[in-house]
Order: structure tokens, then sequence, then C-alpha cells
């Protein structure tokens, strides 16, 4: 593999790669402004420094831990002003860790519906199916 490190920077595939964030995702991160724009070649193309690469790699952290593109947006924010306390981290990260806890709630209600749905089905050949039932019930 090519080593990209070099002063004329990472080329957006290179990018995508190394990063794991696909191209057109790389591009969309662009328009909404949480990854600066890079330079370009004479040809028009994007090279990215080591700082946008590890940039990219922190907002597709984020993603991975299901931080909503605000909230990296806020964590960036406080990056990019160099005066955050750590306090501040912590304060979006319990936020962000309440949501999650709130989805993982649902999931669970949702997992036992589907459940108590599924232990009523004899899975026979006749017509009635207590699933379909229970999803037309009027409630």
């Amino acid at each position: 593999m090519a080593d990209f490190t070099n002063a004329r920077g990472y080329p957006i595939g290179e990018m995508s790669k190394r990063s794991g964030v696909n191209i057109e995702t790389i591009r969309y991160y662009e328009r909404i402004g949480i990854m600066p724009k890079p330079d370009r070649t004479a040809g028009g193309n994007r090279q990215y420094n080591h700082d946008q690469l590890k940039r990219l790699s922190f907002i597709k952290t984020s993603r991975d831990l299901g931080f909503s593109i605000d909230e990296i947006r806020a964590l960036l924010e406080m990056v990019d002003r160099q005066d955050f306390t750590c306090g501040e981290v912590h304060t979006l990260t319990v936020g962000h860790l309440a949501s999650v806890r709130e989805k993982i709630k649902g999931l669970r209600k949702l997992e036992d519906a589907l459940s108590g749905m599924a232990a009523e089905c004899s899975q026979g050949d006749v017509p009635d199916c207590p699933i379909i039932e229970t999803l037309f019930d009027v409630r």
C-alpha cells in the first residue's frame, strides 16, 4: 500500500480506506460543516491532511457510539475552541447515555411484544393468524 503521509496529503479514497467512512459520507460531512473543506490539487482532487484524518476518525468513532450529528458538532466545537473542560464533555456524554438507555428500554418493550405475538402463533396452515389479528387490533 502506498504511503500518503507526504506533503501532498491523502486523496479521498485513501481517507475512506483509513477511516472506514464511505466516500459519499465524507463529502456529506464536508457539506454540513463538521469536516473542513480540504485543499485541492491542480486537477481539482481533494487532498486531506493528517489532522483531517484524525477528525474523520473522531466522527466515525462518535457515530459508532450512537452520537447524533448535533452532538458530534457540539463536541467538535468544544475541541475547536480548545477551551473545553472534561466536565462539559462528561455532561454531553451522560446525556447521550441517558438517551441510549431510553432506546434500550423501548427495544425491550418491543422485544416483549413481538415475543408475545410469536408465542401465540401455532404456525399452522389455517387462515387465522393471531399475529395478523394483533396487528389489526384497534386500541
